[in-house]
């Protein structure tokens, strides 16, 4: 594994999702640490991961598996588990869709992280578990010109 790939798993505990964020946060600072998309990342990254914890394994632990890679200046970002996957994903999809609502759940996850990033991939099978891969183009600053570009 190089500088630009990043590899992590953990134990699906609430207290692992600020890991996953300061993990990633930490992987793609190294594009620049100011980076204005820094926050949509980790938004996005804390609903997939928090999704893992509540949804995938209920009742038990399991584990949750991060992926990064860079290239260019584009971030892909893993997320996957073995949990018990997602009966209807275009169903929990949608806006204030929860299965744990007794949990105080809003059910704007996947519509969190389809507006924080810039692609949203969902892939899930019962029983097996669920993989969530989002893109994200990050602006490259231009210290000559002092703006911003793609």
């Amino acid at each position: 594994m190089n500088n630009n790939e990043m590899k992590v798993e953990f134990l699906s505990k609430s207290v692992n999702e600020g890991f996953a964020r300061a993990v990633v946060s930490s992987f793609v600072s190294q594009l620049d640490p100011t980076i204005e998309e820094l926050s949509d990342i980790k938004t996005a990254v804390s609903e997939a991961v928090t999704n893992s914890i509540i949804h995938a394994y209920p009742n038990v632990e399991g584990k949750i598996f991060v992926k990064g890679k860079l290239i260019g200046n584009e971030v892909e970002i893993e997320i996957s588990d073995n949990g018990i996957g997602i009966e209807n994903i275009e169903k929990a999809k949608e806006p204030l869709f929860t299965t744990k609502g007794n949990l105080e759940r809003s059910g704007m996850g996947f519509a969190i992280m389809e507006n924080f990033m810039d692609e949203l991939n969902i892939e899930s099978i019962l029983g097996l578990g669920t993989k969530i891969s989002m893109k994200k183009k990050i602006k490259k600053y231009l210290f000559e010109d002092n703006k911003y570009s793609n």
